[in-house]
């Protein structure tokens, strides 16, 4: 029987240890392909390489698996991989990260590493985001290895609704406190930017993005909740951002009446 063929990429970049813990464990699954960056492409969210030449090179490959760079961002990568490496084939599915940190709650709007997912749910490929809430390069993986092949494998088997891929958000505990699966909705909450204003050498002002993450609300329903206490969150989202509750508000505005 044919292996399922999997596509590979994260944003923290090629050696980051939370995508070499992803690959070794979905190699169990199928034929592995890897599409990643050279470089660390966090918080830059669905960007696109537009006034850059792109570069993908083959850095290794051996029966079932090939592994390339790019010096583009995960978004390019889904596509170069899809479009060049795999020549318009689809994958069975797309599977991003580890990611060092959380992508639960609005997180996920500045996540690459979500961007690649959304980027495969666009292109019709059942994709799943895998994080972990630690932003420690050393961070340890092992409690996520069962829950990735459990997921990945649910996802291979049933497939997904059109239009709808999975962010999985992992707690940073060891696999035997971890009380279960949630699945669940996106926390609200957002980033309150800062920016410390410093001068160079040269006396020219320059700004460096800090901030502090705040939480609107605490809701057992949620993602943030969940990984808070010890659960893996699973939220299922969709790229259609239409706000459908308030089609019916904006018509009653009756703006076919102005500029006509």
């Amino acid at each position: 029987m044919k292996r399922p063929l999997i596509l590979v990429t994260n944003d923290d970049g090629i050696k980051a240890g939370g995508l070499r813990y992803l690959i070794s464990q979905v190699r169990e699954l199928g034929d592995v392909l890897v599409v990643a960056s050279r470089h660390s492409n966090s918080g830059q969210g669905h960007s696109i390489t537009v006034r850059t030449p792109l570069r993908c090179d083959l850095v290794h490959e051996e029966e079932g698996y090939r592994e390339y760079v790019s010096n583009g961002t995960p978004v390019d990568c889904v596509k170069l991989g899809e479009q060049i490496v795999l020549k318009g084939e689809k994958p069975d599915i797309i599977v991003s990260g580890v990611n060092h940190g959380s992508n639960a709650s609005v997180n996920i709007v500045y996540s690459g590493t979500m961007a690649a997912v959304i980027e495969g749910c666009i292109g019709g490929v059942p994709s799943i985001g895998f994080s972990l809430n630690t932003y420690a390069e050393d961070a340890n993986f092992e409690a996520c290895g069962s829950f990735i092949k459990e997921i990945s494998s649910k996802v291979l088997e049933e497939g997904l609704p059109a239009g709808v891929c999975l962010n999985v958000n992992f707690p940073v505990v060891p696999k035997e406190k971890i009380k279960g699966v949630k699945v669940c909705r996106q926390a609200n909450a957002r980033w309150v930017e800062q920016y410390e204003e410093r001068t160079d050498p040269r006396q020219r002002d320059y700004y460096w993005l800090t901030g502090y993450f705040e939480k609107l609300e605490e809701n057992e329903k949620t993602d943030q909740w969940a990984i808070e206490n010890d659960y893996i969150a699973v939220v299922p989202i969709h790229y259609d951002m239409t706000a459908h509750q308030s089609i019916e508000k904006i018509k009653s505005w009756n703006l076919n009446g102005y500029g006509l």
